[in-house]
């Protein structure tokens, strides 16, 4: 009797779980049986790993054999155990020594041939390998460079079956044929999930160098590009609204190029969700900057915050975790996909529940939110010749409930452009990397000032921190408190002007928010101007 065991990876969500792959050679008809809770691409693996194995010059062992991946109440699925149970088959025929597999943590889907080609998840099981203690891993070599991200942990990166048993029996590697320069690499097709690349705006063009549209191409629309910049600065959700034309959308589409780049641990973390979700462009194995996901207007509640058949999968607003989620045309929205938004707007991260199981997925975002003022969009203008009637118009406008709006820090009216800014009388606006400049250095003075807390930015700070730590200049927060009174702000409004509040702060270089901080703060949040510059360099 011949036993081996060797370990892989299950992904539940974006987290990762251990599997124990065990094999068992006992006397008796040929037979190979899976258990421990596979699905049905993972029970397919029977097939694929002994083709594999045979034409990588190995015997298969005429014997029955019982493959147990434990533990056995884990649900399991994908193709990325291919490799684990072709180790533990030949670990237990005694082709390889069992000791050499069974501190390894082994990835990969097999070819009939014995390729083995690369999976989605890569960094996540890694990851989860990492924390369960182990130091060797064993994965496709076109995602060794993404394995390897995780420090501490030693990668071996293979191109076929034959490789592996060559180097844990100390044979001679064999070289396997590369892919012909100007060929298509058949075997990046499990990374990226069709229709999900650069095309969704999520991963960056590497054919543009400039890193996106520039901010400078916006004409006028002053208040809406300081909104754009305290936004970035402090992370808070924003509302544009405007009739058509105004420019709103060219300004969110402009928002991702003015975000500091993402940390090591941010870069991590959307690294993990993008590679789960397939559109980890190849050859760029760490996200360095800030996703943008924009959804159409049909996008189903699954879709945005995530599902699907077993297991869900991350939606949009853990595709734009750590980056921006823009709702283009927000009313037209269905109300349960926007009322769905409000638990991740407040916490970071959505928790789904399904039959199959409970998973909980990051989604900490800056929202973005485009609306006209009724389906006509000329319901601001004068003499533009609205005729929405007014039910119309606060039905259309209702369709953004009273609870997510208040989980908005800045509403911004856009105004149309006019002629003088539109034919560049009054002058060309800073360019992104200008603005960046000062938000990166607004983030540099809240992550000093946050410096040993568990928060990063102003929009995480929470309201009771805010009112007892960290306080505004005496007597700023007067007007503020008369808005409280009038009913124009409420308790979670004002932690959100407060916070609007340090983030202006900082791109002025206060040590604290001061009367004006506070006054431009209430106006971004509630649109009711308060005489205050909005534009960049006009105060002192």
């Amino acid at each position: 009797m011949g036993f081996a065991r060797t370990c892989s990876v299950a992904l539940v969500g974006v987290e990762g779980v251990v599997v124990e792959v065990q094999a068992d050679l006992e006397p008796g008809v040929a037979a190979f049986t899976l258990v421990g809770l596979p699905d049905k691409s993972l029970t397919e693996s029977r097939d694929r790993v002994r083709a594999a194995i045979v034409n990588s010059g190995a015997e298969w062992p005429q014997k029955k054999l019982t493959v147990g991946l434990s533990p056995a109440s884990v649900p399991k699925g994908g193709s990325g155990f291919d490799l684990a149970v072709a180790a533990a088959v030949l670990g237990a025929a005694e082709r390889i020594d069992p000791r050499a597999i069974a501190d390894l943590v082994l990835i990969g889907e097999l070819g009939l041939d014995g390729r083995v080609r690369p999976v989605r998840g890569i960094l996540p099981a890694v990851l989860a390998a990492a924390d369960a203690g182990y130091h060797q891993v064993v994965v496709p070599e076109q995602t060794a460079g993404e394995a390897a991200l995780v420090p501490g942990v030693s990668v071996l990166g293979v191109r076929s079956l034959r490789q592996l048993i060559a180097v844990l029996t100390d044979e001679p590697v064999p070289e396997e044929e590369p892919t012909e320069e100007g060929r298509p690499d058949a075997m990046l097709a499990g990374l990226l999930v069709p229709g999900a690349g650069i095309g969704t705006g999520l991963a960056p063009d590497p054919a543009d160098p400039t890193g996106g549209p520039d901010l400078a191409d916006v004409a006028g629309q002053h208040r809406a590009r300081r909104a754009l910049e305290v936004a970035a600065a402090g992370s808070h959700h924003l509302l544009l609204s405007g009739p058509p034309g105004a420019g709103k959308t060219m300004l969110a589409e402009r928002l991702p190029g003015i975000l500091p780049p993402l940390t090591r641990q941010e870069s991590l973390e959307v690294t993990a969700v993008h590679s789960v979700a397939g559109i980890l462009p190849p050859g760029e194995p760490l996200v360095r900057r800030a996703p943008y996901c924009a959804p159409h207007h049909s996008a189903t509640m699954q879709s945005l915050v995530g599902g699907g058949n077993g297991l869900p999968r991350p939606g949009a607003v853990s595709l734009a975790h750590r980056g921006i989620l823009f709702l283009d045309e927000a009313p037209e929205f269905s109300g349960k996909v926007l009322d769905a938004l409000r638990q991740p707007l407040e916490s970071g991260h959505v928790v789904i529940a399904r039959a199959a199981g409970v998973v909980r997925l990051p989604a900490r975002f800056l929202l973005a939110l485009a609306a006209n003022p009724c389906p006509c969009g000329r319901h601001t203008q004068q003499g533009a010749g609205c005729e929405c009637p007014a039910a119309l118009v606060r039905r259309y406008q209702a369709r953004l409930s009273g609870p997510l709006l208040d989980r908005v820090d800045l509403r911004v009216e856009v105004e149309p452009v006019t002629r003088a800014d539109l034919l560049g009388q009054g002058g060309r606006g800073e360019t992104s990397a200008t603005v960046a400049a000062r938000v990166r250095e607004a983030r540099a003075r809240a992550a000093a000032r946050l410096a040993g807390t568990p928060w990063s930015v102003n929009s995480e700070i929470p309201g009771h921190e805010l009112r007892t730590r960290y306080l505004a200049a005496p007597g700023a927060l007067a007007t503020a408190e008369r808005d409280i009174e009038r009913g124009l702000l409420t308790a979670r409004g004002l932690d959100r002007v407060l916070r609007v509040a340090w983030s202006v702060a900082d791109l002025a270089g206060h040590d604290r928010p001061d009367s004006q901080d506070i006054a431009l703060a209430l106006e971004l949040r509630t649109g009711i101007t308060r005489g205050v510059p909005v534009g960049a360099g006009e105060r002192a």
